[in-house]
């Protein structure tokens, strides 16, 4: 069948209304820009072309509930951002449930309305993207939401806050753990700051200008490297001498046992 009749497919055995069949494909067909496609067959078909058929022909339906899985893999960068764009339009013009699996957790943050995080079959945590995001429940959660994802460090709670091995005590406090506790440090990458002194002495080893942000990799003193997000453009550049401090409100700690649960924030 050509895509044309593959998008009717289903709806004709609906005895849906000709007019309404159009109408319904011709919607379809300009969302997923594949209007110059609809007399070619699968054969004449790229990888990509293919599965915006395949989302065309559950979109024509309007389901009660959607099953998506990872729709947009085969679709190139620009495309992606459009049709992530175009699905939640979706959703929220149908009302309809929609599960999506993905691996992409930019698709996660900016569709989704609740995030069910898995990890070999088990439930790690589910909530909206942004309690995910701000509150993760462990080590895992926090690594796999945001990207770039968020840095960890090997520290011990002290009575002077929280020090990191090799570099010497943050003043983060408030976390509740004991004095000698051993656990892992959490900073995202817009929590980082760069000053004169003080902080995490490291160097720099690679800048990316992304135009308006900026990322940049550093090695710590102590052989760690972390990633920090600065918003815009920077002179900073491969060899520099940094002294990197953190935002202390922003810091997480996650215990070191099997599952490296958060002990909460500063």
């Amino acid at each position: 069948m050509t895509v044309r009749q593959n998008l009717a497919f289903g709806l004709e055995n609906q005895r849906m209304p000709r007019a309404e069949i159009d109408r319904r494909i011709a919607a379809a067909a300009r969302m997923l820009q594949i209007e110059h496609l609809l007399a070619r067959k699968p054969g004449q078909l790229s990888g990509g072309q293919r599965q915006r058929v395949a989302i065309g022909r559950t979109v024509t339906r309007e389901p009660g509930i959607f099953l998506f899985d990872e729709p947009l893999s085969n679709l190139d960068a620009e495309l992606r951002v459009q049709m992530r764009v175009e699905l939640s339009q979706l959703h929220k013009r149908l009302k309809a449930t929609m599960i999506y699996v993905t691996h992409d957790q930019t698709e996660a943050m900016t569709m989704a309305d609740r995030i069910v995080v898995l990890r070999a079959g088990r439930l790690e945590q589910e909530g909206s993207p942004l309690t995910l995001y701000n509150s993760p429940a462990n080590r895992f959660v926090a690594g796999f939401i945001g990207s770039p994802r968020m840095n960890f460090l090997p520290a011990i709670v002290s009575s002077e806050g929280v020090v990191v091995e090799g570099l010497g005590a943050l003043a983060l406090t408030g976390f509740g753990a004991s004095a000698g506790t051993a656990v892992t440090l959490g900073v995202r990458p817009e929590h980082f700051e760069f000053g004169d002194a003080g902080g995490l002495p490291g160097t720099v080893d690679l800048v990316e200008h992304m135009g308006g942000e900026s990322y940049v990799y550093v090695t710590l003193a102590n052989g760690e490297r972390i990633t920090v997000r600065r918003p815009g453009q920077t002179s900073m550049t491969g060899g520099d001498t940094v002294h990197a401090s953190v935002q202390a409100e922003q810091a997480h700690l996650f215990h070191t046992d099997e599952g490296e649960t958060a002990v909460g924030r500063a």
